[in-house]
């Protein structure tokens, strides 16, 4: 069962503000976050509620067990393993709304069985970059991919950009006061 949304999936994240920044990211997107169990923090976490700031309220977002659920919620053919190690290039797919993009864990990347999987399939995505780096911090590789499916979108006509934008603005607030 696939949905309309863009879907973000961390496999095992262990950083909190790592994770906080990506929902803000998807709270931008106007994507669903999932979170696969085991997490390496609390979903209250201060760190990860700092990371987000007021954005984790305009969050939609759920925790799931393992990632066979994600398999079974959206089927084989709507989800994009994104790793390090090499796949398919990112900016080379043809993204659809209701697609997972599925990122590993901070320090140990997708599972190898998972990945083994993607790389069958030929589900499995990379984001390319020179040798030097071994790879995008894990907010930075999410931002990175979410935002080319939202641009296919809006070339293709699919998403009005004007629709991923939050009706109250969090962060008038704070502009008014200084």
């Amino acid at each position: 069962m696939a949905t309309d949304r863009l879907n973000i999936v961390l496999v095992h994240p262990e950083i909190a503000p790592n994770t906080g920044a990506i929902g803000r990211t998807c709270v931008g997107v106007g994507a669903t976050l999932w979170l696969v169990r085991p997490m390496g923090f609390q979903i209250n976490d201060r760190h990860l509620k700092r990371a987000g700031l007021d954005y984790w309220a305009h969050l939609d977002w759920r925790i799931v067990e393992n990632l066979e659920e994600i398999v079974e919620r959206f089927g084989w053919d709507r989800l994009w393993f994104f790793s390090a190690r090499g796949g398919r290039p990112y900016a080379s797919l043809n993204y659809q709304p209701g697609d997972a993009l599925i990122f590993g864990s901070e320090s140990r990347g997708l599972p190898l069985e998972w990945r083994a999987r993607a790389e069958a399939a030929e589900r499995a995505v990379s984001i390319p970059m020179r040798p030097e780096a071994r790879g995008l911090n894990l907010s930075n590789a999410v931002a990175v991919a979410a935002f080319e499916a939202i641009r296919q979108f809006q070339a293709r006509g699919l998403v009005d950009f004007e629709s991923l934008q939050v009706q109250d603005d969090p962060i008038a607030p704070f502009e008014e006061s200084h």
